[in-house]
């Protein structure tokens, strides 16, 4: 367990039961975190806020500096100010490169590297000496996967902006690191998570085994938020070492559904 007793921390993304910000606000909690959850939906923000003691701030959209400004500043209102911001945002898009429509690049763009910048913004603004920010990427920022270009080059953009952000105000004690979790089920990889085949696909391709979880990501991100953590400018490989090895191919994966489902066919 981290040490974040006095520490106040704000976690976006957390508007959808169990997902992988819910986690990780929930294991800063656990670790003494005075934790303001944020994201679109009021209802299980509100739920989740309750469960954990803290506040929920809904109705907040990235893209929009007025909504993080009233963020950042929900955590200094309520709990005195804000140490821990975690950006855990993201939108899984799995389309063909040459059919990714430019709208859909420009709300990826929106959401996962201008939006982020923003959110950098707002938090440092607010933020104490010493703190510690940190964005959830990917392994995919690294390593390829098919049919994924606009979320892989947003989060390699957001990544990389980190490492500015960890260069200029390193000078205040504040650390920002990214988490790049590998393929994990969770509500945003959805039904996928579910079908027959598909994780044992990806798991094929781990060193350790097996696919990670929100809590492998939540165990880092504490760490990250510790005053134990000396680094900074860093991408945290939390993947069990896919990025040593690969993702699946397209083929891979619809080979391992198929022999899945010929499996239970044949029960």
């Amino acid at each position: 367990m981290a040490d974040l007793v006095g520490k106040v921390a704000i976690v976006l993304g957390a508007a959808n039961r169990n997902n992988m910000a819910q986690v990780i606000a929930r294991r800063l909690a656990a670790d003494g975190a005075k934790v303001v959850v944020a994201g679109r939906a009021p209802e299980a923000l509100e739920e989740l806020a309750a469960e954990i003691g803290g506040h929920a701030v809904s109705h907040c959209d990235i893209t929009s500096e007025d909504d993080l400004a009233r963020l950042a500043n929900a955590a200094k209102d309520r709990f005195g100010g804000l140490d821990i911001a975690v950006n855990a945002t993201g939108w899984g898009l799995l389309k063909p490169f040459l059919d990714t429509t430019r709208e859909e690049i420009e709300r990826m763009v929106a959401l996962q590297l201008t939006g982020a910048m923003l959110f950098y913004q707002a938090m440092l603004r607010v933020m104490r000496d010493g703190g510690s920010l940190i964005q959830i990427s990917s392994a995919t920022a690294s390593i390829m996967l098919e049919d994924h270009a606009a979320y892989m080059g947003t989060k390699a953009g957001a990544d990389h902006i980190i490492r500015c952000v960890a260069n200029e105000f390193g000078k205040r004690g504040i650390r920002a690191n990214s988490v790049a979790p590998g393929f994990t089920a969770t509500p945003m990889t959805g039904k996928a998570s579910a079908t027959p085949g598909l994780i044992e696909a990806f798991a094929a391709e781990y060193p350790l085994g097996r696919v990670g979880t929100s809590e492998d990501v939540a165990e880092a991100v504490a760490w990250l938020a510790s005053d134990a953590c000396f680094m900074t400018g860093q991408v945290l490989q939390v993947n069990g070492g896919l990025t040593l090895r690969r993702n699946p191919t397209n083929a891979e994966i619809g080979a391992s559904v198929r022999a899945a489902r010929k499996a239970a066919a044949a029960r």
